[in-house]
């Protein structure tokens, strides 16, 4: 197995604009990001926890 070339990507970037259409994936992405902020957070407010416990 090796490697995928450019056209293995440009295929499956296609596939994936069909499935979901250019104004669901930057809202995928948003949401993704958001998660990702959250999740900081939390484990912020964690170990601030810690240390004030």
């Amino acid at each position: 197995m090796g490697s995928f070339s450019a056209w293995h990507w440009l295929i499956v970037l296609v596939i994936v604009l069909l499935l979901f259409g250019k104004g669901k994936i930057p809202e995928l992405m948003g949401d993704l990001a958001q998660g990702i902020r959250q999740f900081k957070k939390g484990v912020e407010d964690e170990k601030e926890g810690e240390r004030n416990g």
